[in-house]
């Protein structure tokens, strides 16, 4: 799935996206860590994986879009 990055606090290496539905989700350091990134800026396009379903529905990976 894809969704743009719009906040990263590269001390917590945590942040957010947004859908493409405007929808937020928060995703936590083991989810970025496990992109392989080192930096993170809002409004690039990343292409993430969910876990989980409903209330539990949380970002599992996040890596950059590429074309």
């Amino acid at each position: 799935m894809q969704a743009t990055a719009y906040t990263y606090d590269p001390e917590t290496r945590s942040g957010s996206v947004l859908l493409d539905d405007g929808t937020p989700l928060s995703f936590g350091a083991e989810a970025f860590d496990a992109g392989g990134l080192r930096l993170l800026r809002p409004g690039q396009r990343v292409r993430i994986e969910l876990a989980g379903e409903g209330e539990s529905r949380r970002i599992s990976l996040v890596t950059l879009q590429t074309l």
